[in-house]
């Protein structure tokens, strides 16, 4: 109530305009005065509706669809609240609170208040707090630390830090980790093995800011091009990315799990063939990010063909590991890698046939 849409009834005939609410449309002729200003007259029902008098102003909002957004001055839009409160019980356990500032941080609240219903926040409730801002929330601080109080406040605004750039940080780091996790499993070095376990911290930061964003969006054309997204349905297209990235490098997590359960060298026939087939999973998740910022369809379509590749990479590799692995924990570890791996391409995969959805009508028309 109290906003019209404008858009143009015929793209080729911008001499008529139609202007419809939620309840009918009506049509009105568009009229110049002078030689550059176009006007439409607004219906007189709506302008009684909603209280426009003469001289009052009206906000203008072109949107994605070609359409016009009227908004008048009076009318108050709704505003999503920029703070919360959470209440804590006493004795309230960690994970349930993470839970809840997780789900604060992606609806958008850019300060969040901590406070216990009991004494005080404990020692570890306070640690594990800031623990999990400092190594999970992207541009968020505690401003405030007291007996019974804790404070969140998120600094970074939408411009200065795209949803571009942060997708593209998740997939450096993961691409990274696939790499540092193979290298690894050659030489069995446990305090690489466990760098690629904790530089995963990382990925999941991005991916929240790019949810909570993506949140925001959805709702506000405003903040949707201040992120560098085109179009609504962009948001849920960077989402299912967004997720299939934080699951790559979650299999590259699994494949340095499981390398720590391997004690003896393993075979130099199968860690060249394993340097293979990491090197044929990584170009294809190359591939598939660069048709997403390239809006390269057929890149992308050939990431999907490409995939099918990795059957018979996958029974070399099982054979090779059924012949020359003897001991059975090794060999059930090395199983779970090559498994991780084929995990990693079908989410390679799912991302190029996101990419294909975003650009069919692009590479159609």
């Amino acid at each position: 109530m109290g906003e019209y849409i404008l858009a143009p009834k015929r793209r080729k005939d911008w001499g008529v305009i139609w202007l419809s609410s939620s309840r009918k449309e009506d049509i009105r002729r568009v009229q110049l005065t002078g030689k550059s200003t176009y006007i439409v007259s607004l219906p007189k029902k709506w302008v009684d509706e909603v209280g426009i008098e003469k001289g009052d102003s009206l906000t203008v909002i072109p949107r994605n669809d070609k359409t016009l957004l009227l908004v008048p001055i009076s009318v108050k839009r709704p505003e999503k609240p920029q703070e919360v409160v959470i209440n804590l019980a006493p004795g309230e356990k960690v994970g349930s609170i993470i839970r809840k500032v997780v789900s604060h941080y992606l609806v958008g609240y850019s300060t969040i208040r901590l406070i216990s219903r009991g004494d005080r926040i404990t020692s570890q409730q306070r640690r594990s707090i800031k623990d999990f801002v400092r190594r999970k929330l992207v541009g968020t601080e505690i401003i405030s630390d007291s007996r019974d109080t804790v404070t969140l406040q998120v600094l970074l605004n939408y411009p200065e830090l795209s949803i571009q750039d942060a997708l593209r940080r998740m997939y450096i780091i993961s691409t990274s980790m696939h790499r540092d996790v193979i290298t690894a499993l050659k030489e069995l070095n446990r305090d690489l093995t466990l760098e690629v376990v904790s530089i995963d911290d990382e990925v999941d930061r991005f991916s929240f800011y790019i949810i909570r964003q993506l949140k925001s969006a959805v709702q506000d054309d405003n903040i949707l091009k201040e992120l560098g997204l085109n179009q609504p349905k962009d948001c849920l297209g960077f989402r299912l990315i967004t997720k299939s990235v934080e699951r790559i490098a979650d299999h590259a997590v699994c494949i340095a799990q499981n390398i720590l359960r391997i004690e003896t060298p393993i075979d130099e026939e199968i860690i060249a063939k394993f340097n293979h087939v990491s090197a044929y999973t990584i170009n294809l998740f190359d591939d598939a990010i660069l048709s997403l910022y390239k809006q390269d369809y057929t890149l992308a379509d050939d990431v999907v063909e490409r995939k099918t590749q990795l059957d018979q990479y996958e029974d070399d590799l099982l054979t090779l590991i059924s012949r020359n692995v003897s001991e059975e924990e090794a060999k059930a570890s090395l199983r779970l890698v090559v498994e991780s791996i084929r995990r990693t391409v079908e989410y390679t995969s799912d991302i190029a046939e996101i990419v294909l959805n975003l650009t069919i009508t692009k590479d159609t028309t």
